[in-house]
């Protein structure tokens, strides 16, 4: 069944670069859903993680890391980890000698990502509480940036947190979205392109108790 997830996402069109296929190989979706809905795991449809998140539609996944262009040894911060799945998938694709930092704005689940994550074993993985408004300055500058939540408008702070000839990838707008990728030029500059057609949870201001 995950062999064929897989290759159904390659048919598409949507995964398309051998580092993301093998990284999707390795790394299973029911490993990060509920048990009841594991049976559902391999539809291409977001399932919920509770707390009125959910765990993102595997093309519209497949599509940001496709656009997100992750190097062996880059330094990656991403904004609402909810049940771990990118997480692991950019863990694969920065290898151990790059470094995720994970941030979700729920306590709840910053501790399911780090549940789910035991099994894989990751050294390059650091999950922590945070508002991912605000991004991790202390840790930055970031090579790649991806946000799993919908913003209103591109936030400031993550894109001084991107390193020069990084990469940002996420959805801005309302209730339908753009996935908005941003490429900070050599020369601090911004291009920035926009897929339309997404939606996502909310990227949502407050914190309870975190970072």
């Amino acid at each position: 069944m995950h062999d064929a997830f897989v290759q159904e996402l390659v048919r598409k069109g949507v995964l398309y670069t051998d580092r993301v296929i093998q990284a999707f190989q390795k790394v299973r979706r029911t490993d990060f859903v509920h048990q009841d809905l594991q049976p559902q795991a391999f539809e291409d449809a977001p399932l919920p993680i509770g707390y009125n998140q959910t765990i993102s539609q595997p093309s519209t996944v497949a599509m940001m890391l496709e656009h997100l262009r992750v190097e062996p040894g880059d330094r990656i911060l991403e904004v609402g980890c909810g049940s771990g799945w990118l997480t692991a998938l950019l863990a694969e694709l920065v290898g151990p000698t790059g470094m995720v930092y994970a941030i979700d704005i729920i306590p709840e689940l910053v501790d399911l990502t780090k549940e789910h994550l035991t099994s894989y074993h990751y050294q390059n993985v650091e999950v922590r509480h945070g508002n991912g408004w605000n991004g991790l300055p202390a840790h930055a500058p970031f090579n790649r940036i991806v946000v799993s939540a919908a913003a209103t408008h591109l936030p400031d702070a993550l894109t001084k947190q991107l390193a020069r000839n990084g990469r940002l990838v996420i959805p801005v707008g309302g209730d339908i979205q753009d996935l908005t990728c941003v490429e900070k030029r050599a020369d601090g500059l911004l291009n920035v392109e926009h897929h339309h057609g997404f939606q996502f949870v909310p990227l949502v201001h407050d914190l309870r108790g975190g970072v």
